[in-house]
């Protein structure tokens, strides 16, 4: 049987942390898992979590007039959910499985008092959640640009 030490290692989000961050975050880490349907999360709710996905997709959604616009979709290797790490710790999308998820979830307030614990590791983590937020920010652009077509340019 794997560890979950063992199994963040795999993951490409944190496998490459130095292995005592790693023992950190196993530290505050539970294997999860998801049938279709069900929603790791709901826009509005506490985030008090972060899913490594290792298996299954999830789609990132948002409420609209005519049912949930599916704002990106995400598979093994990524990771669902970033509100946990700031102010207010409310999701600001609905995290839906379309297939068998299967996944590590970290307490998100014990990893937050890590990170302030050890501000090296702390910085780390906020590094990559940054990069993150920024691809999702670009990818809900993209998504956008397919459903309102491509911006003019500014008027000078």
């Amino acid at each position: 049987m794997e560890t979950l030490e063992h199994e963040l290692r795999s993951h490409p989000f944190v496998g490459d942390l130095e292995p005592a961050y790693l023992a950190l975050l196993a530290g505050c880490a539970e294997n999860v898992e998801f049938w279709p349907g069900a929603f790791l999360f709901r826009e509005g709710t506490p985030a008090d979590r972060c899913y490594l996905l290792r298996q299954g997709t999830v789609a990132l959604e948002i409420a609209a007039q005519r049912g949930p616009l599916v704002v990106q979709t995400l598979g093994a290797g990524e990771v669902a959910g970033f509100s946990w790490l700031l102010v207010p710790h409310r999701w600001q999308f609905d995290g839906r499985a379309l297939e068998p998820v299967r996944a590590i979830a970290l307490d998100g307030p014990r990893v937050r008092a890590k990170c302030e614990h050890d501000p090296r590791f702390g910085f780390e983590l906020m590094r990559r959640f940054a990069q993150l937020a920024t691809g999702r920010l670009y990818a809900t652009r993209l998504r956008m640009l397919d459903g309102y077509g491509t911006p003019h340019a500014a008027p000078r």
